[in-house]
């Protein structure tokens, strides 16, 4: 089968392909254990992770051969979860995440998109429709649904949030400083305009939150832009949903320390994360996920090209984590899609379903508005 086809038919199967895992467990909603509102934080990982390399299959007898490289470089310092699987050695918080069960792996998984371009690929998970629509996103079509207000991590409305008119963008200035005279002489320039004058209003209020320029001017580093990120959801009331971007996965080359790097930042990111949303955390829920996974042997540079299945992972106070969900698709040239990926065997979306499901309580309608292809998988991921 052709890999657009077999592509085509994950993304068709969406209602009957469930994991062995949950398949069993009825759907459940679940509601917050207190008055506090249901945040969402989604975390695109831009590049394609590689997933044999993040979450490894210590139980697969081929991996030193298929990774001679890449396997022996990280396989003694492995951190342990269930099933034969193991973290790399820097997703050290992620993996006390995960023994505390507030982090979830999913493995195989996903979106449906058949091609192997980041930029086209990137878009297809943003926009979650069967055709790449670059005005409407996933995460815009639910929060209109749920929210009262969304942040973008951007300089500008990335697609996932498109089509949502209750959208702020915020981005650390380039700028070390700016006087406070600037920001009055601004005031007096857009009194006489009302959208500018709440565009600054709304500017300086989160300038304020995010302690920006307070203490050196924010690099746009990811751990920043995270620990950030979790002060605006903890404060600026009605702000129950935010997106963030980490980038750096495209790992053709040197991956042993690139990706490494990459998952350093990931986790301090996400412990960062935590820590700025304080007691929201409880009530949160972080989804992580990349557009397409990397080729199951590493090339002649070390590296990882371009594949088709990878993982993502679900995380926070709200998550009933402490689990590798999935369908584990095997590693042998028969096992693998196309003879080099790992193979598909559930998807990106339906997954996100479930918890807009159980997290936020949208309606069988309205996912089918925020995913018209996809339906959420059966089996509780909300604690």
């Amino acid at each position: 089968m052709r890999r657009r086809q077999f592509i085509k038919a994950l993304s068709a199967s969406l209602v009957t392909i469930h994991t062995p895992l949950l398949a069993a467990t009825p759907l459940a909603v679940k509601s917050a254990s207190n008055d506090k509102p249901a945040k969402l934080v989604w975390v695109i990982m831009r590049g394609a992770l590689d997933s044999l390399h993040t979450v490894v299959p210590t139980f697969e007898p081929d991996m030193a051969r298929l990774r001679p490289n890449l396997y022996p470089a990280i396989k003694d310092d492995l951190l342990a979860i269930d099933n034969g699987f193991g973290f790399h050695p820097a997703m050290t918080h992620m993996h006390s995440l995960y023994k505390k069960k507030q982090l979830l792996v999913i493995n195989a998984v996903s979106s449906g998109f058949g091609e192997r371009s980041h930029f086209d690929g990137q878009d297809f998970l943003e926009s979650g429709l069967a055709r790449i629509d670059a005005d409407s996103g996933w995460l815009g079509r639910a929060a209109a649904s749920r929210v009262n207000k969304a942040i973008a991590v951007s300089n500008s409305v990335p697609i996932s949030l498109r089509g949502y008119d209750k959208v702020t963008t915020w981005y650390p200035s380039r700028f070390h400083s700016a006087d406070s005279a600037i920001f009055d002489a601004l005031q007096d320039l857009y009194q006489s305009d009302s959208l500018l004058s709440k565009r600054l209003a709304q500017g300086l209020a989160l300038r304020q939150l995010t302690s920006e320029g307070s203490n050196g001017y924010n690099r746009g580093r990811f751990v920043d832009l995270a620990k950030s990120c979790g002060k605006i959801l903890a404060n600026d009331q009605g702000t129950d949903c935010a997106m963030l971007e980490v980038g750096g996965w495209d790992t053709h080359n040197y991956e042993i320390r690139r990706q490494h790097k990459h998952l350093v930042d990931l986790n301090e990111g996400l412990q960062a994360l935590q820590e700025s949303l304080g007691e929201y955390w409880d009530n949160t829920v972080v989804i992580m996920a990349t557009e397409f996974g990397r080729t199951v042997k590493e090339n002649g540079t070390l590296g990882t090209d371009h594949g088709t299945a990878s993982c993502m992972f679900m995380a926070g106070g709200a998550v009933a984590g402490g689990q590798v969900l999935g369908e584990w698709p095997g590693l042998s040239q028969k096992q693998r899609f196309e003879g080099r990926d790992l193979a598909p065997t559930s998807n990106t979306f339906s997954w996100i379903a479930s918890i807009l499901s159980q997290h936020w309580r949208l309606d069988n309608q309205q996912i089918a508005e925020v995913f018209p292809q996809a339906s959420p998988y059966r089996g509780n991921l909300i604690a």
